[in-house]
């Protein structure tokens, strides 16, 4: 099956609020489908509280990109993403993983238990779990899972709707290739691909700071053009080669970028 595309918009709070609700308000008018947040402890407002008002303000779809279910009780996590469905009317997108690269860290700072990263998978499946015995019968909230070993990837093609690989820059397309069509062995999820460069420039919250865009291969998923001819020529094979129908990337590019979302969004 080819699924249509669609585009998010990973848009962190670093700025004035009202900076930062006039940048939602035209992300929707771009044609993008989804405003994501991050989360990330002290370094902007909790995704939920950003999420809603961003529902509030627009048509879009709102999703976290993704909760690190470390951070918090599984149930609570279940819960608050069950009430974001609701409050939305249904335009919530869950997005979980284990944390990001350095959490046992952050973990450690918050005064948190720093488990295993089995464990870690343990609790996205349980927090997926609660999420659907919230939902019931009569709402279904997308899963959105960022995924990398095998176990996650197994689990993933179980009990999500999207998939995202959690990659690194310099990973060549004949590895993440390899990792897609194992996971659409197992079942047939949405891809998407996080996109943390645009040109030579890379998106804060996208990727390591210390990125180095001249050392990335050549055939890297982790960039797309800044042409936007040839970004949409790029996208479309991506798809057609590899399976990857939604694409994420930062709010500093989305003005950029908006001229191939209208060319390819929904086709």
């Amino acid at each position: 099956m080819t699924r249509p595309f669609r585009f998010g918009v990973v848009a962190p709070l670093r700025t004035d609020p009202s900076i930062w609700r006039d940048r939602v308000r035209r992300i929707a008018d771009s044609g993008y489908s989804t405003l994501l947040a991050p989360d990330v402890p002290r370094m902007q407002p909790a995704p939920g509280p950003m999420l809603a008002t961003a529902a509030a303000l627009t048509d879009l779809r709102v999703g976290t990109w993704v909760y690190a279910a470390p951070l918090r009780p599984a149930w609570m996590t279940a819960w608050e993403a069950h009430s974001l469905s609701l409050l939305t009317d249904g335009r919530f997108e869950f997005g979980i993983g284990t944390g990001r690269p350095g959490i046992e860290d952050e973990l450690r700072e918050l005064g948190l238990p720093v488990i295993p990263p089995s464990e870690r998978l343990a609790q996205v499946r349980g927090t997926i779990t609660a999420l659907r015995d919230l939902d019931g019968p009569d709402l279904h909230t997308p899963v959105v899972m960022a995924v990398r070993g095998p176990k996650a990837r197994a689990l993933a093609a179980q009990v999500a709707d999207t998939v995202n690989f959690a990659l690194m820059p310099h990973e060549s397309r004949a590895e993440v290739t390899r990792l897609a069509h194992e996971v659409r062995a197992l079942g047939d999820p949405e891809l998407a691909l996080h996109v943390p460069i645009i040109g030579d420039e890379v998106a804060p919250f996208m990727a390591p700071p210390d990125t180095d865009t001249a050392a990335m291969p050549a055939d890297s998923l982790a960039i797309l053009p800044d042409d936007p001819a040839a970004a949409v020529e790029e996208i479309q094979r991506r798809r057609e080669e590899i399976g990857f129908s939604y694409f994420v990337l930062g709010a500093d590019f989305a003005d950029k970028f908006a001229p191939v979302v209208a060319e390819l969004a929904g086709r």
